[in-house]
């Protein structure tokens, strides 16, 4: 089974991914772990990826796609996959749908995680980060003992920039603007399934489940 995960910022995507992961027994690729395999490994194009990234600049999408086709011909991928984080352009899912051709393979769904943007702003307004020990609370979901001050070293417990609710709706929209096309795209191909992730992690599951396993 191929599948591609997609959710705005705080949707809950890399929960269920680990979840599907071990329920299905296919790799979790995301786009970060694909450019540092290939870096890794040597390879002509993480190379090239590396020389982008070292300065700061993006990745162009002749290196992104050619990554992306190398990691999706693996052995470990003959049973399936899930892309985290691409495609992320129209372009690119035209390329992907060239691979996938290529491969003699398709994409079987396309999954939405889907929450309202209140609610996300909600959840990633809410964290907080113990600035001496590195460890994450969130005031509703995982709130400390004592509000404002951490479990483990009694520090005051600080809000990071990017999560303050201008930068956070700020995100969102930017990112909702992107995803938008790729879902009109993978709606129109019929391979888009939209979940409700505003439920418990393990409802949010057994929904999905449901949906790719009709």
């Amino acid at each position: 089974m191929n599948l591609i995960l997609m959710g705005l910022p705080g949707a809950g995507k890399g929960t269920q991914a680990e979840k599907i992961k071990e329920q299905y027994n296919i790799p979790h690729i995301s786009t970060g772990d694909m450019f540092r395999s290939a870096i890794k490994e040597g390879t002509d194009l993480g190379k090239k990826a590396k020389s982008f990234m070292d300065e700061g600049a993006l990745v162009p999408d002749e290196v992104t796609i050619g990554i992306v086709k190398e990691r999706l011909a693996k052995d470990d991928c003959k049973n399936g996959f899930m892309l985290d984080g691409f495609p992320r352009t129209i372009a690119q899912a035209e390329a992907l749908q060239a691979i996938m051709t290529e491969l003699k393979t398709s994409i079987d769904y396309v999954i939405h995680v889907d929450v309202p943007a209140e609610k996300l702003v909600e959840r990633l307004t809410g964290r907080r980060i113990c600035p001496t020990c590195g460890t994450t609370y969130h005031v509703q979901y995982n709130p400390p003992k004592q509000a404002g001050i951490c479990d483990h070293d009694g520090s005051k417990l600080i809000q990071r920039d990017d999560d303050k609710a201008e930068t956070v709706k700020n995100r969102l929209a930017v990112n909702m603007e992107q995803m938008q096309p790729l879902l009109d795209f993978y709606n129109e191909k019929g391979y888009l399934v939209t979940v409700n992730g505003d439920q418990a992690i393990d409802t949010v599951f057994r929904e999905i489940q449901s949906q790719i396993e009709k």
